[in-house]
């Protein structure tokens, strides 16, 4: 998993990557993501679990975390409670006022 995100806001970027690379450096391939702090109406994880299988078979070892990712995804297919994959719509927002050019000038 190759962190990003923002200080107190971890998102993971779920890769396949040569150990002898840095955490958050070069990787092969970006197979998924993790996002521990998502909202309700944003998906926590995707997985590509076809590329998961292949890695694996490759002999890619999986980290621990990452394992527990691609078993709540097994779990999600089998039950059919996938993550969400689409984004909600967001709510129109009102136009904004823009002040008269006398008030611009004023300032």
């Amino acid at each position: 998993m190759a962190r990003g995100g923002a200080k107190n806001r971890p998102f993971y970027n779920i890769v396949v990557a040569d150990s002898r690379m840095p955490r958050d450096g070069r990787f092969i391939e970006r197979i998924g993501f993790y996002n521990p702090k998502a909202a309700e109406s944003e998906p926590r994880y995707r997985i590509a679990l076809d590329r998961v299988d292949y890695w694996v078979k490759q002999g890619a070892q999986p980290s621990a975390a990452v394992v527990k990712v691609i078993k709540r995804g097994k779990k999600d297919v089998a039950t059919g409670q996938a993550a969400p994959t689409e984004k909600p719509e967001k709510a129109e927002q009102p136009a904004r006022r823009e002040k008269p050019k006398s008030e611009k000038a004023a300032k």
